[in-house]
């Protein structure tokens, strides 16, 4: 299928890994122009190797001037913006609230949800210039259901959602679309990071802590980077530009967190 989204112009943060890392090299399969920002220089440099047509920056995307800069060389190397996929985020603490260090908290909250603001601000400017604008917001089925022992993560990506939607209201007449995205249990070593903590907080093994997760879903199988990377380039091309407003979940039908 060819989607027709060859030159469109990407912007991804936290793409030198991971979800991010997926999301650029599927939009670069397409023929698109993809920049990505990441704070792990280690990762950026094994990025230049192994994907010498993707341009890249150094970014903390949680401090407003490493954001400028950013934008700054992405335009540059890009020469413009149609697509603004904010990736960034950080699994914060596991415990209960009243034991959670209040700056974890603030920590977690501003890399999750402020740092969404930090460059959408910046991008929409520039959006308004493109035929084929959108914003993909990365939240979490924990922005759909409460996470006992996860409070700060789920409150920054319950808060994704309202700023995707709010924004979706407010840039609808630009003809920019926004769009969040909900994975459930994403194939990873973050993932398996989370449970581990959530195993140790109550004294369970992982392997029960694993089937307590798999429990709540209807496909008890991990989602993929590859699967959340094929609906955001879908869309972005022109087949998805009545999607917009949009808290799309891939999460094999998760019903509640555990």
């Amino acid at each position: 299928m060819d989607l027709a989204i060859a030159n469109l112009r990407v912007l991804v943060t936290a793409g030198a890994n991971g979800i991010g890392l997926e999301i650029a090299r599927s939009f670069a399969a397409e023929g698109a122009h993809v920049h990505v920002c990441d704070i792990d220089r280690d990762a950026l440099a094994a990025l230049a190797k192994s994907d010498p047509k993707l341009t890249s920056s150094a970014c903390d995307v949680s401090d407003r001037t490493s954001v400028a800069t950013l934008f700054n060389e992405a335009l540059a190397a890009l020469g413009g913006l149609d697509v603004l996929v904010n990736n960034a985020g950080i699994a914060g603490p596991t415990g209960r609230a009243e034991d959670i260090n209040p700056e974890d908290w603030d920590r977690c909250i501003t890399t999750c949800l402020t740092s969404q603001f930090n460059c959408a601000r910046l991008a929409i400017p520039h959006l308004r210039k493109s035929a084929n604008a959108l914003i993909v917001n990365l939240s979490s089925a924990a922005g759909k259901f409460g996470f006992a022992l996860r409070t700060p993560y789920s409150a920054a990506k319950w808060g994704v959602i309202g700023f995707t939607k709010s924004l979706a209201i407010e840039l609808g007449p630009d003809n920019i679309r926004v769009n969040a995205i909900l994975p459930g249990l994403v194939a990873g070593d973050r993932q398996r990071r989370v449970l581990e903590a959530k195993a140790q907080q109550r004294g369970i093994s992982f392997r029960e802590m694993e089937e307590t997760a798999f429990s709540f879903t209807s496909i008890k199988e991990y989602v993929t980077p590859q699967q959340i990377a094929d609906q955001i380039v879908f869309m972005a091309s022109p087949r998805g530009r009545t999607i917009s407003g949009q808290a799309i979940a891939i999460c094999g039908d998760t019903r509640m967190l555990g």
